[in-house]
Parts: structure tokens; C-alpha cells; sequence
């Protein structure tokens, strides 16, 4: 879906009328988050927003799976495979599932660990125990209380914050913020702004930890971009931060084109976009998640961006992930 504007924006009257069906919303959903999830056996870290959309999830999921695997872990990725028609429970192979199939974010995780998609959490769980997992990622999840979590983290952009700060379809939280801070053990602020200051400092009240985050484009990425304007598109929860990613790089961003997230592309789009920029003889460029979805036909001879969350307190967070296996594993 395509976010409302005013949902990022303070007071505005669409969000007033639409407090009473949100009051609604967010009760049901505050009482979900105080039920008891299922223990799957081995320790589940869940990488979650407080809003709907994206704020830099899955390069998240693939920097911890990196940090566990390089402390000798075997992580497996959960993933409900949002957009893709397979329920599951079903191990990730990109050789054989396409994104219509599971989802572009698993097809991108499952480079970096073997990737469970289910809709059932537990079952999923179960799955990846049985294949070997020796710690759990969930990509998402946090508002789910299906399944037991030993350490959940918070995604936020440091510029967009929080919204408006109403309950859906008000604003963009999943459910009130306030019960969402108790499932809250972690919080990772991406980029530059003052926007999510006030949730990092009621984490930080509350004892909770505070990271520092950027998403740093891979030197390959950029060098195919280099001394060439671009026409940039992508269909993410923001694609304005994409867009700025590339600018902040040195990339020439001559015209940008914003899809809903998890945008399926027809045909015809494509086409426009390839007649766009040849007409102004730009490359196209986009995102990983949108060649995924595109599919090795659909992204021919289109650019796209790696993109590597770097932390500005690493050790800590490896401590932190290390500290919540050890205590899970004194405990069995």
C-alpha cells in the first residue's frame, strides 16, 4: 500500500476523523502483544518496526545474521513472506521460488542464511529448529505474539520517527506505542534527524539499549553509477531515503519515480521507465528488493544498489546478541 501523506504529518484533520475506528485498532492490538508466545526450543531475536512501511528491516536482519554466524552461530532467517502466495512453512530456495512466490525480502535474506517463509511463526520456528538453527532472526514480527522472543529490536529512521504518532489507519504505528515499548529490548536508530530522539530516550529511561545505524551503498553498486545521471525508482515503505542514499553517494539522481511498497511491476511500467530514461539518456537504478520482485528478465540492464547497515557501536550490539544467546543456553 502507498502511505497517506498525513500520516507524517502533526494535527492534520484526515487523522482526527479517523481516531475512533484507530482507538478500536489499538486496543485489539495492545491486547495481542500481552499474550504468551510458544518457546520453539532455541533463541528467536525479532527485528521489528512500530509503524507499518519499512525503516531498514531486512539490511538489519542481514547484519546480524552476519554477526552471528562470524561468533560461530547457525542463525536461520523467519520470515512470513510478505506479497508472496506461499503460506508455508517452506525453506527459501532462490533457485526454484520467485517473489511472487515468497516475498522479495526473503529472496534477499536467503543469500545470507538459510530463510524459513511461514505465516505460522511457530511452525516455522519448528522448521528451522529441525533443519539445524542454532538461533532464530525474525525478519518482522513483533507485533505477533505467537512465538516466544528472547531479544526484540526496533528499526526506526531517524527522520521520519514515529509519524504522527497514531494507531492505524490514523497514523502509521501498528498498535499503541506505549504497549509496544514493553516488547521493546533494543532500539536502532538509522541515519540523521531528531525525529525518533523521544522514543530513544524513553528506551533509554526504561534501560533499554540505543544504537546508531547507516545504510553505507557497496563500492561495486556505485561504480557502475559513477559519471552517469540516473533515473531512480523503487517501490519500498520510503523510497525518498533510497533516493537519498544514491545523492549522498555522489550519484546524479536527474528524476525519481515512487511505487507502494512491495510494488509488483507490470509490463507496461517497465517499459515507461526503460522509455524514460533512454529519452534522457539516464541508467536506471533501483533497489534490491525491487530487482528481486522484477525477476532476471524484468531487472535486464537495470542498476541496482547494495546497500550494508553499518553500526557506530557494533561491539556493543555483538555483546548484546552474544549476552541473550549465552543466557538462553544456560537455561536449557
Amino acid at each position: 500500500m502507498r502511505e497517506p501523506a498525513f500520516w507524517w504529518r502533526p494535527r492534520s484533520w484526515p487523522s482526527r476523523a479517523l481516531v475512533p475506528v484507530a482507538a478500536i485498532y489499538g486496543q485489539v492490538a495492545a491486547g495481542r502483544l500481552l499474550k504468551t508466545g510458544a518457546d520453539c526450543g532455541v533463541p528467536v531475536i525479532c527485528v521489528g518496526n512500530y509503524h507499518v512501511g519499512g525503516a531498514g528491516k531486512t539490511p538489519t536482519v542481514m547484519a546480524l545474521v552476519r554477526f552471528l554466524t562470524e561468533a560461530g552461530q547457525r542463525p536461520f532467517v523467519l520470515s512470513r513472506g510478505y506479497g508472496g502466495s506461499l503460506a508455508g512453512p517452506v525453506r527459501v530456495d532462490p533457485a526454484r521460488h520467485s517473489a511472487a512466490e515468497i516475498g522479495d525480502e526473503p529472496l534477499l535474506l536467503a543469500r545470507s542464511a538459510p530463510t524459513i517463509v511461514s505465516r505460522d511463526r511457530v511452525a516455522g520456528a519448528n522448521l528451522a529448529r529441525n533443519d539445524g538453527a542454532g538461533v532464530i532472526v525474525m525478519d518482522d514480527g513483533l507485533q505477533n505474539p505467537s512465538l516466544t522472543k528472547h531479544l526484540s529490536l526496533v528499526v526506526i529512521d531517524a527522520a521520519r520517527g514515529i509519524g504522527n504518532g497514531q494507531v492505524f489507519p490514523a497514523g502509521p504505528l501498528r498498535a499503541p506505542l506505549s504497549a509496544q515499548l514493553e516488547r521493546t529490548d533494543a532500539l536502532i536508530v538509522v541515519g540523521d534527524g531528531s525525529a525518533a530522539d523521544d522514543v530513544a530516550a524513553r528506551i533509554a529511561t526504561r534501560g533499554g539499549a540505543v544504537f546508531r545505524g547507516r545504510l553505507v551503498p557497496e563500492s561495486a553498486s556505485l561504480d557502475a553509477l559513477r559519471g552517469r545521471g540516473v533515473l531512480a525508482f523503487g517501490g519500498i515503505g520510503d523510497p525518498e531515503k533510497f533516493f537519498q542514499t544514491l545523492r549522498a553517494a555522489g550519484v546524479d539522481v536527474v528524476a525519481t519515480r515512487s511505487f507502494a511498497d512491495h510494488h509488483r511491476y507490470s509490463p507496461a511500467e517497465i517499459a515507461a521507465l526503460r522509455t524514460d530514461a533512454q529519452r534522457q539518456n539516464l541508467i536506471l537504478v533501483t533497489t534490491e528488493k525491487d530487482v528481486a520482485r522484477l525477476g532476471a528478465e524484468g531487472s535486464a540492464g537495470i542498476a541496482s544498489l547494495s546497500v550494508t547497515m553499518i553500526f557506530d557501536n557494533e561491539t556493543k550490539l555483538r555483546e548484546l546478541l552474544q549476552a541473550v544467546i549465552s543466557r538462553r543456553t544456560q537455561r536449557q
